[in-house]
């Protein structure tokens, strides 16, 4: 990991556009942590009028402050007519989705683009210094040997520039928010659900460390 702080220059020459997808990560996973909670409240909602068609909503309405402010508000202002409530929270849910999918857009347009600018940055840097060494040096390496460490490694540092952090940066929006729901609606089913978790994250991790040392040794 110690190699990677060679890259904190670039994070800092695009600074905003990584503070700028950080912030659109956090939006788009939020707006996508409401669909949940809405489809939940209207599937109880017609569970609860087939069950008892005569009786209103109260037990359904105790378990809204589980709900997140906005679906809370959402719900306030819903007909109570099982039949309008139903309408109206797919209306919402359709615009839900869009918002989310308008940030996810910002999203990759802000980290995505930084990792390409990097990539950008890294190849010009490796060409200028292939510019100042000697001939004895092209003679000991071969062009297509050098052309690959301006092109695939490069592209490999991207991944992680690019892709790898985003997705880790989503990742965990998505935990913060998901256990703090869940953790609102039950802790105990949380802990049962969460108890996996770092067997599969150790598992994870003992596969991606075979995978890089094959990669590192083919490179070499």
């Amino acid at each position: 990991m110690k190699h990677l702080s060679s890259l904190n220059k670039y994070f800092w020459k695009y600074r905003w556009h990584f503070m700028l997808g950080i912030f659109f990560v956090v939006l788009t996973n939020y707006f996508r942590i409401l669909a949940p909670q809405l489809t939940g409240y209207v599937v109880n909602t017609v569970v609860q009028s087939i069950k008892s068609p005569h009786i209103n909503d109260f037990d359904i309405k105790k378990s809204e402050k589980d709900y997140d402010f906005i679906v809370r508000q959402v719900i306030s202002s819903f007909d109570e007519k099982t039949g309008n409530k139903i309408l109206y929270a797919g209306i919402t849910l359709f615009v839900i989705a869009i918002i989310s999918g308008f940030f996810m857009f910002l999203m990759r347009q802000t980290i995505i683009v930084m990792s390409r600018h990097i990539e950008y940055d890294q190849k010009n840097e490796i060409f200028s210094h292939y510019q100042k060494l000697d001939t004895e040096f092209y003679k000991t390496h071969s062009t297509g040997d050098l052309m690959n460490r301006i092109a695939d490694d490069v592209s490999k540092v991207r991944m992680y520039t690019g892709p790898a952090l985003m997705y880790f940066i989503n990742l965990a929006a998505v935990l913060g928010f998901s256990i703090f729901f869940m953790f609102k609606a039950s802790p105990r089913l949380t802990f049962v659900a969460l108890a996996p978790l770092p067997i599969l994250a150790i598992a994870i991790y003992m596969v991606n460390t075979i995978i890089n040392k094959k990669s590192e040794r083919i490179q070499a």
